[in-house]
């Protein structure tokens, strides 16, 4: 285990390979763009299935990648073999283990996200055709927000009793998440989209794919925009929840935002494979919220009840486990639909 001011992949060393993960995240988005999604179209069941098929494949690359990275780089590093009883093969099997854990804990996470993706498409009346283009502006959103709020964890989590900050913090909002009633946002009660509306006209009819049109000479913002904005602002209330839930599993800012990003960059293509079946998987609530209540306890309580760090592949397995049982129990038990006039 590293001392408490120690980490395996600090900034100021390991800034070039972070640098290259950027720029190959850029790479894959401007493609994603203006390659493989240029003309406006509406995704296809087959097409989101490629395409979770894809990314999912990819963060498991990167997994593999990250895992032989760190056993070649780490023996290489004077100050972690300075470090008394490191074990550099140990430690890349450990890195590798937080990567999968932290992916699947924001992977799971964002089914919220694709419950808000799907009754604002619905609430603004989005055709289908330009759902990913609002969707890629909101995940590019997404990963900025998450950079901020990574940057700022991994300042905080120095301090040791921001620890039991974040653990009480996800355990209170695993209960709520449990118990609260559910109900849909209201876009028109967001204070952002009102403070928005106050400033710039907004059309009530779509022109084409654009996020802005000048009508008599005057700048107006369009519904597309609107959708953007609400993503936009709906996510920073999900990184509150879903940032320190990584934190739990590790301590390194790297794993953090490398495991969210690939988690982020595959959200659009769930969208679509999943949309008209969110209803289904009505346990999963039930499933995140023990998800969080478990990666709270694991930060105030369970890694201190076993020398300092809770083993990381029973954290996947209980959390695969509870994501399994949700997903097996929705499909085998389906909710009763409700008369209509009930």
């Amino acid at each position: 285990m590293l001392p408490a001011n120690e980490f395996l992949f600090p900034i100021a060393e390991y800034w070039p390979f972070l640098t290259g993960f950027i720029l190959f995240v850029v790479v894959l988005l401007v493609l994603d763009l203006t390659v493989f999604h240029r003309k406006a179209h509406a995704v296809s069941m087959r097409e989101a299935g490629l395409w979770v098929v894809f990314w999912v494949s990819l963060a498991i690359a990167f997994n593999i990648g990250l895992y032989f990275y760190a056993q070649s780089s780490f023996p290489q590093n004077e100050r972690l073999m300075a470090i008394p009883g490191f074990d550099p093969d140990k430690a890349a099997k450990q890195v590798a283990l937080e990567f999968l854990t932290g992916y699947i804990i924001e992977e799971s996470l964002s089914v919220d996200n694709i419950f808000v993706f799907v009754v604002v498409m619905g609430y603004f009346a989005i055709p289908a055709q330009y759902q990913h283009r609002v969707l890629f502006l909101g995940i590019l959103g997404a990963i900025i927000f998450r950079g901020i709020f990574i940057s700022l964890g991994a300042l905080l989590i120095q301090f040791h009793w921001i620890i039991y900050v974040f653990g009480a913090f996800l355990i209170i909002t695993g209960i709520r998440m449990a118990f609260a009633e559910e109900h849909a946002p209201d876009p028109d009660k967001n204070p952002l989209i009102r403070l928005f509306r106050r400033y710039m006209p907004v059309t009530s009819e779509f022109h084409g794919q654009k996020f802005f049109v000048r009508l008599g000479g005057v700048l107006h913002a369009t519904p597309l925009f609107i959708a953007v904005l609400f993503l936009e602002a709906t996510d920073v209330v999900f990184a509150v929840d879903s940032v320190p839930a990584i934190f739990a599993v590790t301590r390194e800012p790297m794993i953090v935002f490398t495991s969210n990003i690939f988690a982020i960059l595959g959200l659009r293509a769930l969208y679509f494979l999943l949309a008209g079946a969110m209803e289904k998987f009505y346990l999963l609530k039930y499933g995140l919220a023990l998800i969080l209540i478990f990666v709270g306890l694991k930060m105030t309580w369970l890694d201190y009840a076993f020398d300092g760090h809770f083993p990381i592949g029973w954290s996947l397995g209980i959390i695969g486990a509870i994501l399994g049982v949700a997903v097996v129990g929705s499909l085998l038990f389906p909710r009763q639909k409700q008369p209509k006039g009930e």
